[in-house]
């Protein structure tokens, strides 16, 4: 009779690794970092600005961030863009992040 276990690796995994993997393959680790990115959004953003605004992820070095409306939008694009990127970049460089993308959120479209 054949065996269909799979081989086990000759060293044991440190729990550590293994919880890691499973947080991972059930996106558990997708749910702290958004936190964390929408933590330093408000940040960097403000208050006021931040309650209009979502940051979504970040693609290739580009934080996406949704904007709630047209005039806010423009707002961000002519007067706030390069001060919130220097920030991110200067305080938070962990995330490596070299530009931010606006567009307007679209169930508000």
């Amino acid at each position: 009779m054949k065996s269909t276990s799979k081989r086990r690796s000759e060293e044991p995994q440190a729990l550590g690794d293994v919880l890691s993997q499973l947080f991972t393959l059930r996106g558990y680790d997708r749910v702290q970092t958004n936190r964390q990115l929408q933590n330093v959004w408000r940040e960097v953003a403000g208050e006021s600005l931040a309650s209009r605004t979502k940051a979504q992820g970040i693609k290739n070095g580009v934080l996406q961030v949704t904007v709630n409306n047209s005039a806010t939008l423009q707002e961000l694009e002519s007067f706030h863009k390069f001060s919130l990127r220097e920030r991110l970049v200067t305080e938070h460089s962990d995330l490596s992040i070299s530009d931010i993308r606006f567009r307007l959120n679209s169930a508000t479209r």
